[in-house]
């Protein structure tokens, strides 16, 4: 491969959701809302968590995990477009759009880990109710936790090293909001087979591996509740997996949809499912853990409450 071709590319189009200005406009005022929505709602989780001593258990834990890496999933791709529209601009540098797509998907996988180790924490306080606080050990929470940073951080590095060993010769226009790796790789002009590859097999374990755990987790779950002898044990108990469901049938939803094929077949419609996982799935989260949560919403009142009472 000839490495000069690669810097033929200095910089990436971003066109964005749409090509008219009428309707960028709107779309920017819409995600600028919802950004906004998503760094307030989950940095007041991550407030309520560690202000409330209550909530110091291990789901809540993983929680407020969840809400940091949901804060920094929706700073990786949304502020650059914003500021995009504002100076009238549509450019990403090269070593911008590498840096994008690292953290891209970094934090993808991270939203992924995090789930999973909340299906699992789920599964041993339903399943293993009398075991609970000798399984789930503060030494264990926060070696799951480190685990899965750096099996991810490992995993963006092996991609985003591969991807920058294409070559883009001319064509350099991305019809997205961001520099999704899909989107990227198709504009190489050089073969994308050992990226593609990776996507499949390393991708594929470190994508598929939290969800399968979850898959189970439930699974085992789901072959408890039904032994309950009451109706409202069973109620009780999907309550309490209700949010972490819908969370999990958001994100991966649209996922699979998205990258569990070849970069080939990546169309613009595909950024249509892009944006749930990446901007809709972390906005809604502060909203579904703490609306079906009585600890949340108590831990929430109390810490609106006591800024009140500083304020005055």
């Amino acid at each position: 491969m000839d490495r000069d071709n690669q810097t033929t590319v200095t910089e990436f189009l971003l066109l964005g959701l749409s090509g008219q200005s009428e309707q960028e406009d709107i779309l920017f005022g819409l995600f600028l809302g919802m950004y906004l929505v998503t760094i307030i709602g989950n940095f007041l989780i991550v407030l309520a968590i560690s202000s409330d001593s209550h909530l110091h258990t291990p789901m809540y834990f993983f929680l407020a995990n969840l809400s940091c890496v949901d804060i920094c999933f929706s700073s990786v791709t949304t502020p650059k477009m914003l500021v995009n529209h504002i100076l009238g601009s549509k450019s990403i540098s090269y070593m911008e759009c590498m840096i994008q797509i690292y953290f891209f998907i970094t934090f993808t996988n991270m939203d992924g880990f995090f789930l999973s180790v909340m299906a699992y924490d789920r599964y041993v306080a339903i399943c293993c109710p009398l075991h609970y606080t000798m399984i789930m050990k503060p030494k264990l929470c926060m070696l799951l936790v480190v685990a899965s940073w750096v099996i991810t951080n490992l995993h963006a590095l092996l991609h985003t090293l591969l991807m920058a060993q294409l070559a883009y010769c001319f064509n350099n226009t991305v019809h997205h909001f961001f520099c999704d790796p899909y989107a990227i790789l198709k504009l190489s002009c050089s073969s994308t087979f050992i990226n593609d590859l990776m996507v499949f097999t390393v991708g594929g374990l470190v994508f598929l591996t939290p969800f399968t755990c979850i898959i189970i987790s439930y699974a085992y779950i789901l072959s408890n509740v039904l032994k309950l002898p009451s109706a409202h044990g069973i109620r009780k108990t999907f309550s309490t997996c209700g949010s972490h469901l819908t969370v999990v049938s958001l994100f991966y939803g649209a996922i699979l949809g998205v990258y569990m094929r070849p970069s080939s077949s990546y169309s613009v419609q595909d950024t249509v499912a892009t944006v749930i996982f990446t901007v809709v799935t972390p906005l809604v989260n502060p909203f579904i853990y703490s609306l079906r949560n009585h600890d949340m919403q108590r831990a929430l009142r109390k810490l609106i409450s006591v800024s009140r009472i500083r304020k005055f």
